[in-house]
């Protein structure tokens, strides 16, 4: 799914990589004492049981909905919005391609108008997919002591417990969501765009936005990301590989933390070493190589967005007269979020590492307005030419690595 942290839509990233590493904090703690539970030589009678997966999908799904109920659409509705939408799209697929030079597929449905619960519906069967490498960390099943299927249990509800609140935080805020199925057993070579109607009603009517232009302002953007993630042949299999490489690293942390309180305070000692006013609590929990892979996947976002936002504001003002207003309106929302806002992002790391976001467009509209923009769209040409953050903070290390390099 490309949501990337906070984008001038005001799109609260469903960034599955930090949900992970979220829940793994909390996962790993109980399935490491449920692990020291766990003894032939135990005086308590060991109970047969099925392994039990860390997240129960079905209180997840139960707290996100019961959160979300009202504001339904009528499947009349969803039909005429999700023509409406498709409408939209296509008087922006044209402009979007002849400024980028890159061809997208025909896919007449790839977008739909959903409502919350069907957003929550869609993003669970998603998520359940991504945490699958996981799973072997909750404390319960074959072998355990009762003490540890009463622990592992009790870990699996407070997890599930988590998602579900996140998730149903997040479907009363997700205006727009490119959904690319990552890490999925069959390959797809297009995603899906959802337009969340209930949110973008209310926020069109609380700043007073004009329907029209807002809609179109909205498509403009999530339309950028298909033209990505899909006319960029290499980019899909590329995030795969950093995903699952990311997820590999999240097993070993956790299977680490299943030996011992040992390998809990290593890791805590770690954290406090590398935590500094410029490192997330994410990352100073991270070995070098965890770090470096972040980082690769953290640049890499960069350039989906920043890119995205480029596009948008360089071909924005042909379709929208009011496109100023209403970017202009938007960035003064993200920055009057309620101090509550600010701390659930903070705490869950939805905000995480949003200034390199904002360093991506930047990076992204300098390059355009010293080499021209076909220069910029030369990190669409293989992995190899995506900028690292360092380079994105000094573009003129990517100016020497990949245009001058070629051009000599």
């Amino acid at each position: 799914m490309v949501q990337g942290p906070q984008s001038k839509l005001r799109r609260f990233p469903v960034d599955r990589k930090l949900l992970a590493a979220s829940v793994i904090v909390g996962a790993t703690a109980g399935a490491m004492v449920g692990q020291r539970l766990k003894s032939p030589a135990a005086t308590v009678e060991a109970v047969p049981a099925a392994p039990q997966p860390m997240i129960d999908w079905n209180r997840v799904r139960s707290i996100a909905i019961s959160m979300n109920k009202g504001l339904a659409l009528t499947a009349g509705e969803r039909d005429r919005l999700t023509t409406y939408y498709r409408d939209l799209e296509a008087k922006c697929l044209p402009v979007v391609a002849e400024y980028t030079g890159i061809p997208l597929p025909e896919t007449p449905d790839r977008t739909y108008a959903v409502d919350r619960i069907d957003w929550i519906e869609a993003n669970i069967s998603s998520f359940k997919r991504m945490m699958e490498p996981l799973e072997v960390l909750n404390g319960s099943g074959p072998g355990k002591s009762t003490a540890a299927q009463l622990l592992g249990s009790a870990n699996r509800a407070v997890i599930s417990g988590e998602v579900g609140l996140l998730l149903a935080y997040l479907a009363r805020h997700v205006l727009g969501q490119y959904d690319l199925a990552l890490l999925g057993r069959e390959t797809i070579e297009t995603g899906k765009l959802y337009y969340v109607e209930p949110n973008i009603r209310a926020v069109e009517q609380a700043l007073r936005l004009p329907k029209q232009d807002f809609r179109m302002w909205l498509a403009l953007h999530e339309t950028t990301h298909a033209f990505e993630f899909e006319g960029v042949p290499w980019l899909r299999g590329y995030f795969n590989g950093l995903i699952e490489q990311y997820f590999a690293f999240l097993k070993q942390d956790a299977e680490q933390l299943r030996q011992g309180f040992k390998a809990m305070r290593a890791m805590i000692g770690r954290a406090r070493e590398q935590r500094g006013p410029e490192v997330s609590w994410l990352e100073a929990m991270m070995t070098p190589d965890q770090r470096a892979l972040f980082n690769q996947m953290q640049a890499a976002m960069c350039m989906v967005e920043g890119y995205s936002n480029h596009v948008m504001n360089a071909v924005g003002r042909e379709l929208l007269p009011k496109f100023d207003a209403i970017s202009k309106t938007f960035e003064r929302r993200r920055r009057d979020r309620s101090r509550i806002e600010q701390l659930f992002v903070r705490l869950t790391g939805l905000d995480l590492k949003y200034e390199q976001y904002q360093l991506g467009e930047k990076f992204i509209d300098g390059i355009a307005a010293t080499h021209g923009h076909d220069a910029a769209r030369k990190i669409w040409d293989n992995p190899a030419s995506l900028p690292t953050m360092d380079e994105i903070r000094a573009p003129e290390l990517w100016i020497a690595r990949v245009l001058e390099a070629r051009a000599s």
